[in-house]
Order: C-alpha cells, then sequence, then structure tokens
C-alpha cells in the first residue's frame, strides 16, 4: 500500500483466534506446545537483526538456555536456521521461502487477481497491491512495482495495520460492525503520523462512507507523502477477502486528475476478481 520510507510493522508471533474454536486455544488436548515453541523461535527473527545469538533468542522467546539449544539445534539441523561457525549465531534459511511459494502457487486469490493487477500496474505506472486481513493487521501477498515505487521496503509479506490503511479499511468496510469493534478492540490505535485517525469513533463514521462510495482513500496516514486508493474484492456472500490498491507518491498526486480515475480503477478491478455475489 505505500511508497515512503518507513520499515513495516514487526510481524506478530500471536496467531489470530480460528472462528468456532475456545477462547484458548492452547487449552485444548490437541494443542502441540512444542509446535508453538518451535513458531516462537522463529518468529523472534523479526527482521530487526540479521543475526541473532542463543542468548538472544533465549531473552525474545523468553525460553530459558537448555530449551533455546534444543530448538535451535533441531530447527537448524532441519534447515530452517542457519549457525555461522565463526559467530556462532543463527539465522533463517531460504528455506523458509518455500512457504511463502507454495502459499502463492496454491492461492486461489492470488492466481485470480495476478493478471489484472499487473494490467493495472501497467496502466498507471503505479504500484499496485493485493493484501488480505489477517487479525487485525492486512498483509501483502502480490505487489505490482513500477519504475515509480518508492519504497522498497514493501514487499511481498510485508504487514501494515488495517485502521489507517486504504486496503484495510476497504475490507473493513465489508465486515459486520460487531466484528470491526473486535478488531479495533484488539488493535493498538496510534497516530504514526500527524494525518492518522485513530479515534475509534472516527474510522467507524469513516467506514461508513467507505460502504456510501465503494472504494476507501487514505493520505499520509501511515507513510507521509503516501496516497492510496483502495477497493475490496468480496466472495459470493459480500464479504472482503483482500483488497486491491494504488500507491502513489505525493509528489505525482493530482487530487482534481486523480482520485476519482483511481476509485474508478480499483473498484473495477476488484469487482472483476471477486466471486459473484450469491442472492442468499
Amino acid at each position: 500500500m505505500s511508497d515512503e520510507s518507513k520499515a513495516p510493522r514487526k510481524r506478530k508471533t500471536a496467531a489470530a483466534k480460528p472462528r468456532g474454536e475456545v477462547a484458548d486455544p492452547s487449552a485444548s488436548s490437541l494443542y502441540v506446545q512444542s509446535v508453538e515453541k518451535a513458531m516462537k523461535v522463529l518468529t523472534a527473527f523479526d527482521g530487526s537483526k540479521r543475526q541473532l545469538s542463543l542468548s538472544e533468542i533465549s531473552s525474545l522467546t523468553g525460553f530459558d538456555m537448555s530449551a533455546t539449544q534444543r530448538f535451535t539445534y533441531t530447527l537448524a539441523a532441519l534447515g530452517y536456521l542457519i549457525k555461522d561457525p565463526d559467530s556462532r549465531k543463527y539465522e533463517l534459511s531460504p528455506r523458509l521461502l518455500d512457504f511463502t511459494y507454495h502459499y502463492l502457487t496454491s492461492n486461489d486469490l492470488v492466481s485470480r487477481a495476478t493478471p489484472y493487477l499487473q494490467q493495472l500496474g501497467s496502466e498507471t505506472e503505479e504500484a499496485t497491491n493485493l493484501t488480505v486481513l489477517d487479525d487485525t493487521d492486512i498483509v501483502f501477498v502480490l505487489r505490482i512495482v513500477s519504475r515509480n515505487v518508492f519504497n522498497a521496503h514493501v514487499i511481498t509479506g510485508s504487514r501494515l495495520p488495517a485502521y489507517c490503511t486504504a486496503p484495510g479499511l476497504a475490507i473493513l468496510a465489508t465486515l459486520a460492525d460487531g466484528e470491526i469493534d473486535d478488531i479495533l478492540a484488539r488493535t493498538n490505535l496510534v497516530p504514526f503520523t500527524p494525518s492518522t485517525v485513530y479515534q475509534p469513533r472516527k474510522i467507524k463514521d469513516r467506514i461508513a462512507q467507505i460502504r456510501r462510495q465503494g472504494y476507501a482513500h487514505t493520505e499520509d496516514e501511515y507513510f507521509v507523502s503516501d496516497i492510496s486508493t483502495a477497493a475490496a474484492i468480496t466472495n459470493a456472500h459480500g464479504r472482503g477477502i483482500g483488497a486491491v490498491n494504488i500507491a502513489v507518491a505525493r509528489s505525482r498526486w493530482q487530487a482534481d486528475r486523480d482520485e476519482k480515475r483511481f476509485a474508478d480503477l480499483v473498484i473495477s478491478t476488484a469487482s472483476a476478481i471477486s466471486a459473484r455475489r450469491r442472492v442468499d
């Protein structure tokens, strides 16, 4: 969604609560705590450092040194961590990209959206993105950059808050009010810039406007000088399963020319990708 120079937020380590599951999934007899712990070790590598020592991993995960050593050894033996023989520090292995590859190649939404986003990027010469909602954030699952792209830090897998991003707001606008209230209640609502709308009442007011106009539009709300216009991709029941957006640097933006044009483009693109609406 964005084309300014702020690094994307840290990836969350806690998974969203699955629908229909008990409030605390870890209380179930089906829950395997060793899997959770292994994932906690992997997510300790959040991008802030390329390599981590055993003591750093221990501190970040809360595990004692013995447990940390067992998990890092096992993950390295499986090929998901690499240990530097000189520094004895660990880093993530390229093997983790296998999961990204399998997700992208098997995901129906990505497959359907790819040719439309390529066409949209070619027509506008701006960055075009496909995002999905994951708990309280949006995640970039497809990004078509152009020669005008400004922020090279936003890549596939980048995660941004839903409440102050055009794709996130577009998806939120398709959800029931109760779901929106729940998402906002679990979100750390903070002003990333002076332009960020972060008050719950104001967020819900703009969601009502998005529902009326069919698209979301943000300016300077997460990245300064970034302007984004988005529309939701919906399933057969009208629920947002993703969003298409165009991100433009302010230096290239002409409000009287661009907002309506880009709004029409993202609406038509999202509509083409969306499932045919089912009459219940």
